[in-house]
């Protein structure tokens, strides 16, 4: 009896795969039986290994690209159209690279396994981080590398397809080299040989999961199962010998035979005819003695009463009522049913719709050959914006949001590239967990010596944190001695002149003066006039240079209490502030909800999410420019403000808690420049508490630094995919030149 091989898959689920994996797994079996006996099964997984926003995208063009050639070539044999649709993936992927951010200049790569099974068949073809085993009785074998390749995409691929044989009981496992690696080939063999493929395929993404994997998660496993054929045999037709005596009339070969036979014959006609005579005299008695019989007479009229047919009536009328009755809520009823289907069905068929326009227009922007977004950045704005709202409609009429989430991020893709939003990538310079009590940093500003100072409120002190050496030392602490007093628990830190000062919560502003660049420095009470009287509302201080040379500065104070901003001239010496203070603001307004304040002359103030600008105490009609991203990311609430530069010149830096991002303006004007989130939405700047930023030479991206609740984080404000610059270790800046006082 002939034998033929049935194919057992073995997958992970989408919803049950790692959030992280760009993988790509596709499985083509024909149904069409000339295509399956001339192209076989087609078993593909795509693996991309490194950083790009678009390594996802890259390993789904690679994958639907190999499919659509392989199946549509009829020019050669298998073999040659296999290598044929790799090259031709190849060649499209190395024409969007730049676009995708792989291949050599990237900082992704992608590898390629394939096999192809047509009857007991297995061809193979494995590029870059994917592994091809084969568990044959039990023996696990690893499938040469056929291939010279590292990864795809490369302009001098020459694929090499390794050809085998397959039979009952086999099992052929493609897996990327991130699972085997952090799994171990062993769990891949103790899966497959224990368990069906397909509970193999989860008990090998379980195993991966637990080891701490993440990234590039895809596996297939096929196993070849023995399906015995089956045949039907015809119905067995009895053959009758030819007939002799055919034309001749029927005679029986019995003598006398047809003799009796016409007898019997007579006499049973006979017999019928005498039977129907009998019935007849019998049936015409019966009536006879019917007629002889008495009858009953004629039934008088009866007379109903009206009361009982009106009762009669009445009662009809109910029951007819009754009746409509229900047949209306029963035609009601399938009416609403019947019209809810429809617009059931009238609204997937629109979801189905919008969905199609949407790819179509991406399409028009990323697959169309070229990259809009770089060719014809309008026309992709357009096209963007117009699959945005069909992904919007699509979601309103009850598309799988699975089904739009890939396309809603190629279009936020393309509009962060058109709307200069830069992915940039997060380091930890310093770090204060691990200590005997949770940290809880609150402020952070560059001190004098040009390392960062941040209070933490956990253990009530001021650190200054030396990012080279990795040591944090305190400056001031609660209990702490000084001279003039005992430090009571830091509250608000600015930066001075030479100084970094810290107001307790007794209003006390204390200075520390460093001595030189090893942390040694003094830490003394400033006397300033009236402070006793500020409350316990105070929300922050600033100050303003007056003279680089002697290092006076004003002193301001944001007192919600006043409705103003207090400001304190220096003393001639520099010991305090002994004048009383005069009010910023030319008119008194609520300050309560300032959660930050800037000043380089001018006066800086994030109120309530808005920035405003004072100039010499007056409010000025500049305002900062509304993003263009409004339709992909709600509006900014501005919360923190800094900027390196000097008055009314360089950059105004805001940060966004709603999108956890640093925003970018021209100062002067309040223009948009560019915006910085952490690439694949990393969650660092989710608790953003406090930054700075430190610009360096023409043609060097800006630092920043900045703190969440229990660290010191260094960013280079440039995208994560440019070359990478060395993180410089903080020094003291050049000295500030005179600006007019604010």
């Amino acid at each position: 009896m002939a034998v033929r091989l049935q194919m057992k898959l073995g997958v992970v689920a989408e919803t049950e795969r790692l959030e992280d994996s760009p993988d790509t797994v596709a499985v083509v079996e024909p149904t069409i039986g000339a295509t399956s006996r001339t192209k076989g099964n087609l078993y593909l997984v795509v693996a991309g290994v490194g950083r790009s926003r678009r390594l996802q995208e890259a390993t789904r063009i690679l994958a639907d690209t190999i499919q659509a050639e392989y199946y549509y070539d009829e020019s050669a044999g298998l073999v040659g159209c296999l290598e044929k649709a790799i090259r031709t993936a190849n060649r499209r992927v190395l024409a969007q690279r730049e676009h995708l951010g792989v291949g050599p200049g990237g900082h992704a790569q992608l590898g390629l396994g394939v096999a192809v099974v047509r009857a007991n068949e297995l061809y193979v073809v494995t590029v870059g981080p994917v592994r091809a085993y084969l568990v044959h009785q039990a023996h696990l074998l690893t499938l040469p590398l056929a291939d010279g390749q590292e990864a795809l995409p490369d302009e001098s691929l020459a694929p090499r397809i390794w050809r085998g044989e397959i039979v009952a009981g086999d099992t052929l496992a493609l897996v990327s080299e991130n699972v085997t690696a952090t799994a171990g080939t062993d769990a891949l063999k103790d899966a497959i040989n224990t368990l069906h493929p397909q509970a193999a395929a989860e008990q090998l993404h379980r195993a991966f999961v637990a080891a701490g994997g993440t990234g590039s998660d895809g596996a297939l496993i096929v196993e070849a199962a023995e399906v015995a054929a089956t045949s039907q045999r015809g119905r067995l037709v009895p053959v009758r010998p030819p007939e002799p005596l055919a034309g001749l009339p029927d005679r029986s070969p019995i003598p006398l035979a047809d003799t009796a036979a016409g007898s019997v014959a007579a006499v049973s006609s006979g017999a019928q005819r005498a039977r129907s005579a009998a019935g007849s005299a019998a049936g015409g008695l019966l009536r006879g003695v019917q007629e002889i019989l008495p009858r009953r007479g004629p039934r008088y009229r009866r007379v109903t009463p009206a009361a009982t047919r009106r009762e009669t009536q009445r009662r009809a009328a109910v029951a007819l009522l009754a009746f409509v009755a229900v047949a209306s809520v029963l035609g009601v009823g399938l009416w609403a049913v019947g019209g809810a289907d429809g617009g059931s069905i009238d609204q997937v068929t629109a979801g189905e719709k919008a969905l199609a326009a949407a790819k179509e227009d991406l399409r028009l922007v990323f697959g169309n050959g070229a990259n809009l977004v770089e060719d014809d950045p309008q026309k992709a704005e357009e096209l963007l914006l117009a699959a945005n709202e069909q992904l919007d409609a699509a979601r309103a009429a009850g598309v799988p949001q699975a089904a739009i989430r890939p396309l809603r991020e190629q279009v936020v893709a393309g509009l962060d590239d058109l709307y200069r939003v830069v992915d940039v990538a997060p380091e930890t310079a310093f770090s204060f967990a691990g200590g005997e009590v949770a940290p809880d940093l609150r402020a952070i500003v560059p001190g004098p010596d040009g390392m960062p100072y941040v209070l933490d409120a956990a253990t009530k002190a001021v650190y200054r944190v030396d990012l080279a050496e990795g040591k944090a030392s305190a400056v001031a602490r609660e209990g702490g001695k000084g001279r003039g007093g005992t430090v009571a628990e830091p509250r608000h830190l600015a930066v001075g002149g030479p100084d970094v000062l810290a107001l307790d919560d007794k209003n006390v502003l204390w200075r520390w003066r460093p001595a030189d660049n090893k942390g040694k420095g003094t830490l003394a009470k400033v006397n300033v006039a009236s402070s006793s009287t500020w409350g316990a509302d105070v929300l922050g201080i600033g100050t303003f240079l007056r003279d680089p040379d002697t290092g006076l500065y004003n002193l301001y104070v944001i007192d919600p209490s006043e409705k103003q901003i207090l400001r304190y001239a220096p003393a001639s010496d520099g010991s305090g502030f002994p004048a009383a203070w005069t009010g910023y603001l030319t008119t008194p307004q609520d300050v309560s909800r300032v959660t930050s304040m800037y000043i380089d002359g001018d006066m800086y103030l994030a109120d309530a999410g808005i920035v405003t600008r004072f100039v010499q105490g007056r409010s000025v009609s500049w305002r900062l420019a509304e993003l263009p991203d409004g339709v992909v990311r709600p509006a900014p609430a501005h919360r923190l403000l800094a900027s390196p530069g000097g008055r009314g010149e360089g950059v105004l830096y805001t940060y966004d808690p709603g999108s956890d991002r640093i925003v970018a303006f021209d100062k002067a004007s309040g223009r948009y420049l560019e915006q910085y989130r952490i690439a694949a939405g990393g969650p660092d700047w989710a608790d953003l508490r406090g930054f700075y930023v430190v610009a360096r030479a023409p043609g060097q991206a800006p630092i920043l630094y900045w703190i969440d609740d229990e660290r010191i984080g260094t960013t280079l404000l440039q995208d994560v995919d440019a070359a990478p610059e060395p993180t410089p270790t903080p020094s003291p800046g050049p000295e500030a030149s005179p600006t007019p006082e604010p």
